[in-house]
């Protein structure tokens, strides 16, 4: 069980890392490279794919810390 949480572990580690880079910032970022638009909304992104990248990042941001606490508490 620790084993598949740990390499599961390492799998949402890289995928939100990803998926940070994929925001835009001050410089648009990796992003800009991908189409992602950079427009003012009610969390910094103006366009659809933007705010579905931040559900995406917070949505799989929480599922790595519950995974963190599970391995600890293991």
């Amino acid at each position: 069980m620790v084993n598949i949480l740990s390499a599961l572990q390492v799998v949402l580690s890289v995928v939100v890392i990803f998926l940070v880079l994929m925001h835009s910032g001050k410089d648009a970022g990796l992003s800009g490279a991908f189409g992602v638009g950079t427009g003012a909304g009610p969390f910094g992104g103006g366009s659809l794919v933007e705010r579905n990248l931040n559900r995406w990042t917070i949505a799989l941001s929480l599922v790595w810390v519950a995974n963190t606490i599970v391995l600890l508490k293991l």
